[in-house]
């Protein structure tokens, strides 16, 4: 049995569930931490336990409040780093501003790179993430980063709906990862060629292979306002579609998505627990959960046993 005796797992206020989960599944406790506010608004971090010598996974995603919980996990990791802990991970299941990762007009700044700079600043070793938005992100990083692939155990769960099967991109950018979807479960592959007029704003304009008579599943990285799965969903309807289900790792869900999932053509959206649902989505029957805990788990296993974490990629 492995002994995790100088193995701690903290979180803040993102996604408690999660980190409880987490530590069931690695036979451990989360170490008693104080996180609140101030009646000013400031944050007060308390660390509740001796974490001298000891190796820290600090469980946060930066999901909404996006801000509050970026400052949360950057405040748990400085308290640590001043504890003399020996390791700190910065486990950010969603990494949040992930989609501002470059230029794309003047005068605005590269987001994601600046949230980087935050987390290594507080004093973090490396960084364990799920799913970037971009890739590239990683290198924003002058630390070891692992970015885990939320399709393990997605695809897990897809093996039940082989039958007449196809796998749509919303668009030409995420077609790698449909591809691979569709090379796991052997199954057709669409591309949704979609226009984007402004942030948010999405419209889908025509469908690249058949769909006619299958089981369409929708698989991209994130949902937030829906727009785009939406616009698809009803676009392959229209394209003969017996059915349409949507697939991704991190539920976003902001503005006016429930609203939009609720009323459109959609039968079933699959999501991961890497950002914690509201009452709202909770109570969708549309919305199903799988779980990631198990796959950060068994990752935080093998980072603190110095152990290869590449073999969870596969």
């Amino acid at each position: 049995m492995t002994n995790y005796n100088d193995l701690k797992l903290i979180t803040g206020n993102s996604n408690p569930a999660l980190a409880r989960a987490i530590a069931d599944n690695l036979g451990c406790s989360l170490t008693p931490t104080v996180v609140e506010s101030f009646s000013d608004g400031e944050i007060k971090v308390e660390i509740g336990d001796n974490v001298r010598g000891s190796d820290l996974f600090v469980v946060q995603s930066t999901c909404g409040p996006v801000n509050t919980n970026i400052m949360e996990l950057c405040l748990m990791i400085d308290a640590l780093k001043r504890a003399s802990a020996n390791r700190i991970t910065a486990v950010v299941p969603y990494y949040g501003y992930a989609r501002q990762d470059r230029k794309v007009v003047p005068r605005v700044p590269i987001s994601a790179k600046m949230v980087a700079d935050f987390i290594s600043t507080a004093g973090a070793s490396r960084l364990l993430t799920v799913d970037l938005h971009a890739g590239q992100i990683q290198g924003f990083f002058d630390l070891p980063v692992d970015n885990l692939y939320a399709s393990k155990v997605l695809l897990d769960f897809l093996e039940g709906f082989k039958d007449n099967l196809v796998i749509i991109s919303p668009d030409a950018g995420g077609t790698e990862r449909a591809r691979a979807y569709a090379k796991r479960l052997g199954a057709g592959l669409a591309i949704v060629d979609k226009r984007r007029d402004a942030p948010n704003k999405a419209e889908a304009m025509n469908v690249i292979g058949d769909v006619q008579d299958k089981c369409a599943i929708i698989v991209d990285d994130m949902i937030d306002t829906a727009g785009t799965l939406v616009t698809a969903s009803k676009v392959l309807q229209d394209k003969g579609a017996k059915s349409v289900m949507a697939c991704a790792s991190h539920p976003v869900l902001s503005g006016p998505a429930m609203e939009r999932i609720e009323n459109s053509e959609l039968n079933r959206v699959i999501v991961t627990d890497t950002i914690p649902l509201s009452p709202e989505a909770r109570q969708n029957d549309k919305i199903q959960v799988v779980s990631v805990a198990g796959l950060l788990g068994q990752a935080i296993s093998n980072i603190h046993q110095e152990a290869s974490v590449s073999v969870l990629f596969s």
